[in-house]
């Protein structure tokens, strides 16, 4: 029996998927590999004798061949094992996994403002196009977009924790803080990250229902005697929806991904702020975590707004 083409698609979406997440990690482990400088030395000294460095890269498996040290450690984190760390001696996978949810709350806590006031402003600037609203927000977008998330950061921090004291400057967060304190902690970062992609997800908004403004069936609306605004979200937007959704998972996966900068800004105990310790550390076995963990996570949000845009598209639900 033929498989529908809906269902074709997405199986070859996510199969996709898995091939780049594949790759992904042969790069991660190729990049590690070329880094300059030795692990044994990074962790003895310059004081460590041949002898100790002999014993110590024997004991990290660093005398065996690339491929075999590849095929190892991608058989450990299929079966849920990262490994081990270089500077503690701690298993990877359970500091990871605070980490990572911290930058998944700062992620969510900014995608939760950031995606519906995107939409807003886009059907805001699509209804006063080309009068001084769309124009407002248009260049107040470009601008946040144009300044690196660094400087908004030291912006921020001037502004709001030095000169008005609203927010913290630093964004500490730990076991038992409530759900209330979280949010005032991270109130900083997420004004950030919120500045950082909110242009972007706006102006595609604006892109689509714009390109879809045209059709036929608009028109009709229009004609029926329903308001611009109506025309707009009732009619547009829900034909527009695909690229919509493609370029907000974009984004959200910049919103987990590209947060290394912001949380080192913050000192935000997440996933950036972890990697960068530990690059400074040259600890390969928690470079190679993080970095395949953020390729998920990249490749998956990106797996989510095919399958979304594939479902979205009433002629492949509905093949003649």
């Amino acid at each position: 029996m033929a498989l529908h083409p809906v269902v074709k698609l997405v199986a070859q979406r996510i199969s996709l998927g898995l091939l780049l997440l594949l790759a992904a990690s042969v790069l991660i482990f190729l990049g590690t590999q070329i880094l300059p400088g030795d692990v044994a030395q990074a962790i003895l000294g310059q004081a460590a004798t041949p002898e100790t460095l002999a014993n110590l890269r024997e004991e990290l498996g660093l005398n065996e061949p690339a491929v075999t040290r590849y095929f190892n450690w991608l058989f450990g984190v299929l079966q849920g094992d990262l490994g081990t760390a270089l500077s503690n001696s701690q298993p990877i996978a359970p500091a990871l996994g605070g980490r990572l949810a911290n930058t998944l709350f700062l992620a969510a806590t900014a995608a939760v403002i950031a995606v519906p006031l995107a939409i807003l402003l886009g059907l805001i600037s699509v209804r006063y196009r080309n009068r001084w609203p769309d124009k407002a927000i248009s260049a107040v977008t470009l601008a946040t977009i144009s300044v690196p998330e660094f400087l908004l950061g030291y912006i921020a921090i001037f502004f709001l924790a030095v000169q008005y004291r609203v927010l913290p400057s630093l964004s500490t967060v730990y076991d038992g803080m409530t759900f209330g304190e979280r949010l005032t902690a991270i109130g900083l970062p997420v004004i950030v990250l919120v500045l950082a992609v909110l242009g972007h997800m706006m102006r595609m908004t604006r892109a689509a229902i714009l390109n879809v403004m045209q059709s036929a069936y608009v028109e009709t609306a229009e004609l029926k005697g329903l308001s611009p605004f109506a025309v707009i979200a009732r009619h547009a937007f829900p034909n527009a929806i695909a690229p919509v959704v493609n370029v907000v998972m974009i984004n959200l996966a910049y919103l987990v991904v590209g947060v290394v900068v912001v949380e080192v800004v913050f000192v935000y105990p997440g996933m950036g702020q972890y990697l960068v310790d530990h690059v400074s550390k040259r600890d390969v076995p928690v470079v190679q975590a993080c970095g395949l963990v953020f390729a998920a996570v990249y490749i998956g949000l990106n797996l989510v707004a095919d399958i979304v845009s594939i479902l979205a598209n009433p002629r492949l639900r509905h093949p003649k």
